[in-house]
């Protein structure tokens, strides 16, 4: 992302990789000068060749001194910027997802009609009423208290007696009588004096008889114990940043650390994402601030916004550990050879390092057997060899710094992503078993089933009640109820049609129903179709509906049907955000597809990309990078553990994998810069009085030609498109080019389809165009990397043995190092002929 109005020096102190770049930029930028200069007074006939070249190579640095490190700078700032906002993003888009669970349950519970007879003076027993809220909240734990109050805002009932109560004066009371739907606030409340501010849902309750208000019901959140789970769970593991929840002021609801940022006070806030420096009681930070995108409609209590801070002189500090360091080679260099997609700096910083290895190659190549004095331009060679060694060594430095920033950004974020989807599905499911052990507990239920012969009329009642709870709670397909046969008795179908497509359930769960011992257990499907699924694969909970009268007695059933697929695309599509080339899948501990954002991945299939993961631990999160069906990618997986006591402490186990991936390009083989074990004797091998050969690579191979046959080498970004037709080694054509040695244009053959015809085409990116010539004749041979224009003696080259097609073009043997490396000579006549063939 590029920031023009950025204030580079008020970053720079804190990166000093960044600084000690610019400082050797500035100090080869005067030596590429001195060189020309000096090439241009001393020697100016006989640097007339290489001239061109440092010229460009000194116009190069000019314009690398004032954008590279601004490139560098905003990189460094781009990473950091999204790895706060995704944080400040989980943080409210998981608070406004279970806020949205609260909203519905205040609806349901407010119509009970237990409750509804207590409120309305029509029964008067206070402990049964206190009892069947506790049995409430301990299946929906997320609440720390829950309240019943008349018109008056007396206190009915309440769940705590810790807390005890006799009335209250708040505008809640009031605001809940005068609304058909829910009021949430957040504030302080005399209902819960000395506690500091409280989040409630509240809701008025009618009589069952006329329909008037008679009271309100309150549901108080347990807002701090939440918000303490999603700290810890999705904290900077470093502990450099912090974590906020702001009101619609900027004002601090809840913070990761008190110590740091302590709750009500007003912090700076950045909802456009300018990468400015923002002060803070003296301290100057990095923010990300996010609204939520909204769930089901629902976007939370009006202005809250999740938010995470990182001070400046934290922002930029490295792990020790070394990504870089762990990758294959040959991933490492086929990942960077796509750089100019995920990181436009690194592309740039590689492009550098190219053009001044050129400049090297080109003023050596341009030299070499020619017939002038070589004495006079020795100085300036040297100057060239040695200042372009410096500059090397400082791209290379370069490169590798901010390639292993990109990359630990990257891996940090996909496994932020693995994490948030399975953290998502727990949360979300934790829900489904709460509602139907609720429900399961509708006195309608429990009455009507109790029954011998139920009325038929009765069962309208019982269907009456599922299509109202259905109307609330919308992530389900479908809500039955069955007797202690099995047997279907009233269902709500998200579709309309409340026919049954079954007229009983499968006698495997209704075992397995009415062997649950008491209220807090239930039973969970396999994730599998079934018959009353509409034929795609979820979860289905089970609870069981006991005799009014007898606890011990289950007169029947209640299931409720997730909608999985749209659900859990839902949650998947939330947790990769923007990252539009990803893709997240969900797996059982076999690898068995559960979601798929993939439009062709089949669900229950194995998915392979999970195999390495399905033994992961519970809440642990890896990422990697790997090979991933053709492409370079990168990888989070996240095994799930549970949320509060669903899968924890409840009985209940059903692990699931999350796994996400991010392509970031096609696979690349036998790229050169794989290895460059090469790289270290060549210097020594220059000037020893032998003949001059031009080395380079293609693929992991070191070749050489004759340097007197070469014109110079140009990167093959300047290339043009071949026809179709003609040499099936033809790739393109040079145009004539300013600062070159191109005057006209020159066809362009690759030489891997040359030695091999087939060899498979490959990408020009990165790549080199060494210009040959024959006499008269100029042609183009394309490349990977260029390496150098070392000397050998007669007694280091020796005949190559007979081959294939491509042997016949390579004539020597040149035995380097000692014999320890062998480098194969092309023959330029055989390879002007091949072209031209």
């Amino acid at each position: 992302m590029a920031h023009p109005a950025l204030a580079v020096d008020n970053y720079l102190p804190y990166m000093p990789d960044v600084v000690r770049c610019e400082t050797s930029l500035r100090e080869l930028n005067v030596m590429w000068r001195l060189i020309e200069s000096t090439a241009r007074m001393v020697c100016p006939t006989e640097a007339q060749a290489i001239l061109p070249t440092i010229a460009a190579t000194r116009s190069g640095f000019d314009r690398l001194e004032s954008e590279l490190v601004r490139s560098l700078v905003s990189e460094k700032i781009d990473n950091v910027m999204s790895a706060i906002a995704t944080r400040a993003g989980y943080i409210i888009d998981i608070v406004v997802r279970n806020l949205y669970e609260r909203t519905a349950d205040v609806g349901f519970l407010a119509i009970d009609r237990v409750l509804c007879e207590f409120v309305a003076g029509q029964v008067r027993d206070v402990d049964a009423v206190r009892a069947r809220l506790r049995s409430y909240r301990r299946k929906y734990t997320v609440y720390d208290e829950i309240f019943l109050l008349d018109t008056e805002g007396n206190v009915l009932v309440q769940t705590d007696p810790a807390y005890a109560v006799e009335g209250t004066q708040d505008p809640l009371l009031a605001q809940a009588l005068q609304t058909d739907g829910y009021v949430q606030v957040f504030r302080p409340t005399d209902l819960r004096p000395g506690l500091g501010p409280s989040l409630m849902y509240a809701q008025r309750m009618l009589h069952p008889s006329t329909h008037e208000p008679v009271g309100v019901l309150c549901l108080v959140f347990g807002f701090e114990t939440e918000m303490a789970g999603i700290f810890r769970s999705h904290r900077d593991p470093r502990g450099r940043s912090i974590m906020l929840l702001l009101d619609g002021d900027g004002t601090v609801l809840a913070s990761a650390d008190e110590h740091w940022i302590p709750r009500g006070v007003r912090v700076p806030t950045n909802p456009d994402d300018n990468p400015r420096l923002l002060l803070f009681a003296g301290r100057e930070y990095l923010v990300a601030t996010r609204y939520a995108e909204g769930y089901q409609g629902y976007r939370g209590p009006e202005g809250w916004q999740g938010q995470v801070m990182i001070p400046i002189d934290l922002a930029f500090q490295r792990d020790d550990s070394s990504v870089l360091d762990a990758l294959d080679p040959m991933i490492a260099a086929g990942l960077l050879s796509h750089a100019r997609n995920f990181s436009p700096p690194l592309y740039e910083v590689i492009r550098a390092t190219e053009s001044i290895r050129r400049v090297v190659w080109n003023g050596q190549v341009v030299t070499a057997g020619r017939n002038m004095d070589r004495q006079r331009l020795k100085t300036i060679l040297d100057q060239i060899s040695e200042t372009g060694a410096r500059s090397n060594t400082l791209f290379s430095h370069s490169v590798r710094d901010l390639y292993e920033t990109v990359l630990s950004s990257s891996l940090q974020q996909i496994g932020l992503v693995a994490h948030l989807a399975v953290d998502l599905l727990d949360r979300n499911l934790y829900e489904r078993a709460d509602d139907c052990r609720w429900w399961a507990l509708t006195p309608e239920f429990r009455t009507i089933l109790a029954q011998d012969s139920p009325d038929p009329g009765a069962f309208e009642t019982i269907r009456g009640i599922l299509r109202y709870i259905h109307s609330l709670y919308t992530v389900y397909s479908r809500l039955f109820v069955y007797d202690r046969q099995g047997r279907i008795v009233a269902q709500s179908h998200a579709g309309g049609d409340d026919s049954a497509s079954a007229s009983s359930v499968d006698a495997e769960t209704l075992q397995a129903v009415l062997a649950l011992d008491d209220e807090q257990r239930y039973h969970v499907s396999p994730f599998r179709v079934d018959p009353l699924s509409d034929g795609q694969a979820t979860y289905t909970y089970h609870a069981a509906i006991r005799h009014p009268d007898d606890e011990r007695r289950v007169v029947g059933g209640i299931g409720i049907v997730f909608n999985a697929r749209r659900e859990f695309l839902a949650m998947l599509q939330g947790a990769i955000g923007g990252r539009r080339n990803a893709q997240a899948h969900l797996t059982d501990r076999q690898g068995r597809l559960i979601a798929t954002t993939h439009p062709e991945l089949p669900i229950g299939e194995p998915l392979p990309a999970a195999m390495p993961w399905l033994g992961l631990p519970n809440g642990e999160t890896v990422s990697r990078i790997v090979e991933h069906e053709g492409r370079y990618a990168v990888l989070g997986a996240s095994a799930s553990a549970g949320y509060r006591e669903f899968k924890t402490t409840d009985g209940y186990r059903d692990d699931v994998i999350a796994i996400v991936i991010e392509p970031l390009g096609d696979v690349r083989e036998g790229l050169a810069g794989a290895t460059r074990e090469h790289d270290d004797w060549w210097t020594q091998a220059s000037a020893r009085g032998g003949h001059e050969y031009a080395t380079f690579y293609l693929g992991g191979d070191l070749l050489a030609i004759d340097a007197a046959c070469v014109r110079e080498a140009v990167p093959a970004d300047q290339m043009t498109s071949a026809p179709a037709t003609g040499h099936p080694a033809l790739v393109g054509l040079i145009p004539p080019t300013a600062n070159t040695a191109i005057n006209h244009f020159i066809w362009v053959y690759d030489l891997a389809r040359l030695l091999n015809p087939a060899a498979p085409a490959r990408s020009t990116e990165g790549r080199q165009i060494i210009v040959l010539e024959r006499g008269a004749q100029v042609c183009g041979i394309l490349v990977d990397e260029l390496h150098a224009v070392p000397e050998f003696e007669a007694s280091e080259i020796i005949d190559a043995p007979f081959g294939g097609s491509g042997r016949r073009l390579i004539d020597r043997l040149i035995r380097a190092r000692g014999g320890q490396v062998l480098i194969a000579v092309l023959d330029n006549d055989r390879l002007f002929t091949a072209m031209r063939g």
